[in-house]
């Protein structure tokens, strides 16, 4: 159960990161449309996984490697606006959000 707190961070994060993928899509992910759906916080706020939509793209998995290479870079910007509310940035954990597919597959077996 998460409380108020892991809310306040995981939102937080979630703002930070859809700037950052907004702004920095030319440069770091060549030019995909990149949303930021779910931040989940671990129990320590330790770690976060954080789930992404990648719209217009071949290959999501070879963009989902792109962005886990850019780890630490992501980790710096964010660590440049919101280091202040946290005592230590949280891990972060990049996967593919698969909701939309699964949606997607229920309401074609609905009809």
């Amino acid at each position: 159960m998460a409380g108020i707190r892991h809310e306040k961070i995981a939102s937080m994060l979630k703002r930070e990161l859809a700037t950052i993928f907004q702004r920095e899509a030319i440069a770091l992910f060549n030019g995909k449309f990149i949303t930021v759906t779910i931040v989940r916080m671990s129990p320590d706020l330790g770690s976060a996984r954080v789930f992404l939509s990648i719209l217009g793209s071949d290959s999501v998995e070879a963009d989902l490697a792109l962005i886990r290479d850019q780890t630490w870079k992501i980790k710096r910007m964010i660590a440049a606006t919101a280091g202040k509310h946290l005592r230590k940035l949280p891990d972060l954990s990049f996967f593919i959000d698969d909701s939309l597919d699964y949606y997607e597959e229920i309401d074609g077996l609905l009809k």
